[in-house]
């Protein structure tokens, strides 16, 4: 047995195995093993400490730039690719500014040329105007060329003001029609509350009623179920190739969302196929009665209800934007919102009607539309919300699904 003292194996029990060099068995391949502390004259020297981890940001729900199984970067001062409104936030605040300020001014001309006030062609550019910020604004939000956009709207309005057919009046009131109703549904932002769902409903609404009267500045030769059918299949098709990419594709649908989709297209379908077809047939004995009671009450209260916007378009956004707070599929849902802010900015076109008419129609639509809507989020959070005041007051509070500001880019 060997001494202590004389430096055999025993005097130090470290160095009763093997010292081990390179990878061991079970060991991750670069990952050395940890060793003691060397000594240096009796004193021990500590290992230098490790460098923190780096850890790359998490991507938030919402954030559909990255593809699936990418690898996240390190977060980097760089503004944002893609073919959008690349400018710092205080840039981007100038244009919505000068916007603001642009579309302020052309309404103010479309009020004065209604009144009767000012030159002829003071409508015309009224119009011309608020359709350019229309479209500026719709490109920004759904991260488009904004440029393009707005010199596209600028050319198109400016030629069919200035050419002055019927053709050219009546196509640019289409598509500020269709660019106004896509906008108001575009820059509603998510709402946790039912309140605050009544609240985007107000700002889409205040946005259809600015394009209806850029609309009529244009002074369009209107055949009125031509053109509503027009413009609502041109927004359909324009809003729901927007939340596709909003909404990650159908794949992001979701059983819930399937459902919604399927729902809003069968009540959609049947509203205007219905319409079409008592247009063109009349109507028997038993709808005779229902069309007496709307004449009744446009004699006595001034208008009526547009079954379609109190039936499908109003919920649609109460119910959709209550569903974007929660889950991604709530864009889908609204989609079907443009059901209700193009039908209000064609209220303005009909030849026969006013704008008194159409005002208080609009408002009627408002009222029973909001109360369906109340009732269908009522109906979704009772199959699939907490039970109880409480565990709604606490599912309100969560419900806070991260989406950009209402002038971002989506």
């Amino acid at each position: 047995m060997s001494n202590p003292a004389s430096g055999g194996p025993e005097s130090n029990p470290a160095s009763s195995g093997p010292v081990p060099h390179g990878n061991q068995p079970g060991e991750r391949p670069g990952k050395r093993a940890q060793r003691a502390p060397e000594t240096d004259g009796g004193e021990a020297r500590e290992p230098a400490p490790a460098a923190p981890p780096v850890t790359a940001p998490v991507p938030e729900e919402g954030d559909h730039g990255a593809a699936p199984g990418a690898e996240a970067a390190a977060p980097v001062d760089l503004p944002p690719p893609g073919p959008g409104l690349e400018v710092s936030p205080r840039t981007r605040g100038v244009l919505w500014l000068l916007a603001g300020l642009v579309l302020l001014t052309g309404v103010a001309a479309l009020v004065a040329a209604a009144l009767g006030r000012g030159p002829g062609w003071l409508d015309g550019v009224g119009a011309v105007a608020v359709a350019t910020v229309l479209s500026w604004a719709l490109a920004v939000r759904t991260g488009g060329r904004p440029w393009v956009t707005a010199a596209l709207a600028l050319a198109i309005g400016g030629t069919a003001v200035v050419v002055d057919t019927a053709v050219l009046r009546t196509g640019a009131a289409v598509l500020t029609t269709v660019t106004g109703g896509v906008l108001a549904v575009m820059l509603t932002v998510p709402a946790a509350t039912y309140w605050r769902a009544c609240r985007e409903v107000l700002v889409a609404t205040v946005l259809a009623a600015i394009t209806a009267v850029a609309a009529v500045g244009f002074e369009p030769t209107v055949t009125v179920p031509r053109f509503d059918y027009a413009s609502l299949l041109l927004g359909l098709v324009l809003v729901f190739a927007l939340v596709y990419r909003l909404g990650a594709g159908l794949h992001g649908l979701g059983r819930r969302g399937l459902v919604a989709v399927l729902v809003g297209a069968v009540l959609l379908v049947l509203t205007l196929a219905y319409a079409e077809l008592l247009r063109r047939y009349g109507a028997g004995s038993v709808v005779q009665s229902v069309l007496e009671f709307v004449d009744w009450t446009t004699e006595r209260i001034g208008a009526f209800p547009r079954p379609l916007v109190v039936l499908l378009g109003i919920p649609a956004l109460v119910w959709g934007t209550h569903m974007r707070a929660r889950r991604r599929q709530g864009w889908w849902v609204c989609a079907f919102g443009v059901t209700a802010t193009i039908p209000l900015a064609q209220g303005l076109l009909d030849p026969e009607g006013s704008f008194a008419e159409a005002g208080l129609q609009a408002a009627y639509s408002l009222v029973p539309g909001l109360l369906l809507g109340y009732l269908v989020v009522r109906a979704d959070l009772a199959l699939t919300g907490p039970r109880g005041r409480r565990g709604r007051r606490a599912e309100e509070a969560e419900a806070h699904r991260p989406e950009p500001s209402r002038l971002a880019e989506l």
